[in-house]
């Protein structure tokens, strides 16, 4: 099995040096072990320091493109270079890499195609009190809509299988932690856990500038993937409590009306009429977003198969003495190698403005 363990990086020159030297060389049930470092449009040195660590697979974005592009990326260039096995972890130090051997080894034994990191943070000192509860509720909710029960549903420190990966279809812009954990429940992927202690905090996030930003964008996923996997869930409670507001005005008017009062009660007529109609187009939406998840469901599944076919299962590659694979240009500004080498002292870039 080859293993690719991938790091994000974002001007990481200085925490990057730790993080390379703790990813394990040797795992029992991998013959080969392999680090790529997405460079996701750093200004410093970040690129300089992976070569001098003898890092010889690097994916540069000519300008920052955040987190699921940046795994999308890497997750491309890894299968494309016989990834039988992805790792991703952090440059900031943030995870444990030295526990990559237990987090790969349910996927090697077979008894998992996605393993999670539990990073415990109910015990990590440098979360607050309110980024724990965060937690917690988000992973609620990401565990309700994926049919899990993970502890720790935004930890980015986790394995995927290449059957899982061949699954999965990152289209978020922010983070994919959750969009692919409630891909994977619904496609009924079996994802484990392992708990692990986190490094000692290095710096702030990078990934939102605020607690309010990094919530705003965490539930603008779910929800979305709510209403791609599971649309009765919002749009089935929502035509319902409409109905109900508008039951309510209705039934008023009428026992107004029954008094031989009902000429000054004309606005709950108003009001009734707008949550009836409300809940009617919700209802409506809900039929329409079941037929595209069924359309969706067909066409993941050709995409399936394309992907088998441009990531065939896992021959010899000759990678001795290659840098970064240069890679065509996809529609979606990725690289897809095409096994051309080129120069190890200049990474592969991939095209898409600031």
């Amino acid at each position: 099995m080859k293993l690719f363990v991938q790091v994000p990086c974002l001007n990481e020159e200085q925490t990057l040096p730790m993080v390379l030297a703790s990813i394990p060389t040797q795992i029992p049930g991998i013959e080969s072990i392999e680090v790529l470092i997405i460079d996701d449009g750093s200004t410093d040195r970040t690129v300089e320091v992976a070569r001098a660590h003898g890092v010889r697979h690097v994916v540069s974005h000519v300008g920052t493109m955040g987190l699921a592009r940046s795994f999308r990326d890497g997750v491309d260039y890894a299968l494309a270079h016989g990834a039988d096995i992805v790792v991703n972890t952090d440059g900031d130090n943030q995870y444990p890499q030295e526990r990559i051997a237990d987090l790969v080894q349910p996927l090697v034994n077979g008894s998992a195609d996605i393993v999670i990191a539990d990073r415990q943070t109910a015990t990590t000192p440098h979360f607050s009190p309110f980024k724990k509860l965060m937690q917690r509720v988000g992973s609620a909710v990401v565990n309700k809509a994926a049919g899990t029960d993970l502890p720790d549903a935004a930890s980015g420190f986790r394995a995927y299988s290449k059957v899982a990966l061949l699954r999965l279809n990152v289209v978020t812009t922010f983070s994919y932690c959750m969009e692919t954990i409630i891909q994977a429940g619904n496609k009924r992927l079996r994802i484990a856990s392992i708990p692990v202690q986190t490094n000692p905090k290095a710096r702030e996030s990078r990934l939102f500038s605020h607690i309010g930003q990094h919530m705003a964008r965490s539930g603008s996923a779910i929800v979305r993937s709510y209403l791609m996997h599971k649309p009765h869930y919002i749009l089935g409670a929502l035509g319902t409590l409409l109905l109900i507001l508008a039951a309510i005005p209705f039934v008023r008017f009428a026992v107004f009306w029954l008094q031989g009062n009902g000429a000054g009660h004309v606005q709950s007529l108003i009001f009734g009429t707008a949550m009836l109609i409300g809940g009617l187009l919700s209802f409506a939406l809900l039929v329409i977003a079941d037929l595209q998840r069924t359309n969706r469901v067909l066409l993941e599944e050709t995409l399936e198969r394309l992907k088998v076919m441009q990531y065939p299962p896992t021959q010899k590659h000759d990678d001795e003495g290659a840098g970064s694979a240069e890679q065509g240009s996809t529609d979606r500004g990725a690289a897809s190698a095409n096994g051309a080498a080129s120069s190890p002292a200049v990474p592969h870039r991939l095209r898409g403005a600031r």
